[in-house]
């Protein structure tokens, strides 16, 4: 998802939903503020909060991964569902053997993309073009697990990561056949008998690399992108990062902030690899999934796959701008 400028004014306001508390002085303090429930979602209808993207506005677009939905929350906390991707017949999804929603992106004409796993033909990229319906433009494989999806959109490609193939996808912004940009075996899962089954999970493009999160092997990954768009060799940022989901930077820096979702925290995780609690289950957390960052607000939806209770989207106040963390 390309880096969103920030809002002035009125439109900040806002965004901040009544986040007005001032921040403590930099080196000082939580390393959130102000953390607050924008927006609850009924999980007897299916509707876990699964992945976001942000508008210039300060809205939301997030998936609703069972109820195989696209949502649009406004910056005053009201929900409208924007579209519902259709029903498989008998879907067979590795892992979790129903059809999701899983990954989104938006690109700059507000055009938004997600990632479908149905154990079918209809599992990969569906576009959502304002004011159509869903459409797929890609498909991946049926036994693979698409999750997390970055666009860039200045290369024209979508990167979506499998969960279960150990495998970065790559798919021109227009649609096509996807072709298998990275693969290894630090992006599988593990095959221990407490593993979870998802390997590669989150991801991001963010200043000449892909990012990409592990859920099983706690780790966060940096996969440079080479001058002729290969993958470069697999860097290990981060590790001991247990039950990480999706994740987002703060800034132009290395500086992330993670969603870990069996822990119910959100960390921050500095250059050096060094992570600090920011939000945990006492602020509202329920199964965080991912994160968003729009100037100092960050955005958590939590899916309450396992505490099954409360799926939400959690708003927050960064202590320090994103560049200077």
């Amino acid at each position: 998802m390309p880096r969103l400028p920030r809002l002035a004014g009125a439109a900040t306001a806002a965004l901040a939903l009544g986040l007005i508390a001032a921040s403590p002085a930099p080196g000082t303090g939580p390393v959130v503020t102000d953390a607050r429930i924008a927006a609850r979602f009924g999980l007897a209808a299916g509707q876990t909060p699964e992945n976001i993207a942000l508008e210039r506005d300060g809205s939301a677009d997030l998936t609703l991964a069972y109820a195989r939905q696209i949502a649009h929350v406004t910056p005053d906390g009201q929900t409208r569902i924007r579209a519902t991707l259709p029903a498989v017949p008998h879907p067979s999804t590795p892992v979790v053997h129903s059809a999701l929603v899983t990954g989104i992106a938006r690109a700059h004409d507000d055009t938004l993309y997600v990632n479908y796993a149905t154990g079918t033909g209809k599992t990969g990229i569906w576009r959502l073009a304002p004011g159509e319906e869903p459409e797929q433009i890609a498909q991946l494989p049926k036994d693979g697990y698409p999750n997390g999806l970055a666009l860039d959109e200045r290369a024209g490609m979508l990167y979506a990561a499998d969960s279960v193939l150990g495998t970065v996808w790559r798919v021109p912004l227009q649609g096509g056949p996807a072709t298998a940009w990275a693969r290894e075996t630090a992006l599988e899962p593990l095959t221990t008998a407490s593993a979870s089954g998802v390997g590669a999970n989150g991801i991001k493009v963010h200043r000449g690399a892909v990012w990409v999160s592990n859920t099983d092997r706690g780790t966060l990954l940096r996969i440079p992108i080479g001058p002729d768009g290969s993958a470069g060799r697999t860097e290990t940022p981060a590790r001991g990062l247990t039950g990480i989901d999706d994740f987002a930077f703060t800034g132009s820096g290395r500086t992330v902030v993670a969603a870990l979702n069996k822990p119910n925290q959100v960390v921050l995780v500095r250059r050096d690899g060094s992570p600090t609690v920011a939000l945990d289950r006492r602020d509202g957390l329920s199964n965080p999934t991912s994160v968003a960052v729009l100037g100092r607000i960050v955005y958590v939806p939590s899916a309450a796959y396992t505490t099954r209770k409360d799926p939400n989207l959690l708003l927050a106040r960064l202590r320090e701008r994103g560049d200077r963390l």
